[in-house]
């Protein structure tokens, strides 16, 4: 395979929404991947691209093929994560055209709605479980939730 059509392929899959994509022939084998991995242990790096052997004529470049270190642990936010009671669509605001229900740094009074879980065409109410200060925001408007999700903390 040329080095031309392997960076086509690069860049189809850059703006691509796949996450992982993987080649073989006879000789060739791609594999790309845009999934962030964490090794605990040394990362054996193979080949990305094996030139053809019958095409004397073509220059082999070589790529260099870097392998990051995991980032550093984030620091979680102060405080208790309110979990999601339902699988379901959050939504952060009563309607597009309303201010959220709360933002990092709000005080919260127990039972004060903190976003609308939609499941089933149904909107239910997320209450605040107790008084609090937003510390974070887990969720994004209009993300899929899953049962037992992490939605805010509350400190």
């Amino acid at each position: 395979m040329e080095l031309t059509a392997i960076k086509d392929l690069m860049a189809q899959f850059d703006a691509s929404s796949l996450r992982e994509f993987s080649y073989k022939n006879g000789v060739d084998e791609l594999l790309f991947s845009k999934n962030e991995a964490v090794a605990s242990s040394p990362v054996e790096v193979a080949p990305i691209a094996t030139p053809l052997a019958n095409v004397p004529s073509a220059p082999v470049v070589e790529a260099p093929v870097s392998v990051e270190a995991p980032a550093a642990p984030v620091a979680l936010s102060e405080g208790d994560e309110v979990a999601s009671p339902l699988v379901g669509v959050a939504y952060l605001s009563p309607s597009p055209d309303k201010p959220t229900f709360i933002s990092v740094g709000d005080s919260v009074k127990k039972g004060q709605t903190l976003m609308i879980i939609e499941a089933m065409k149904v909107m239910n109410e997320i209450p605040a479980p107790r008084d609090g200060i937003v510390t974070e925001v887990l969720v994004a408007n209009e993300d899929v939730v899953e049962f037992g999700q992490g939605l805010v903390r509350l400190k």
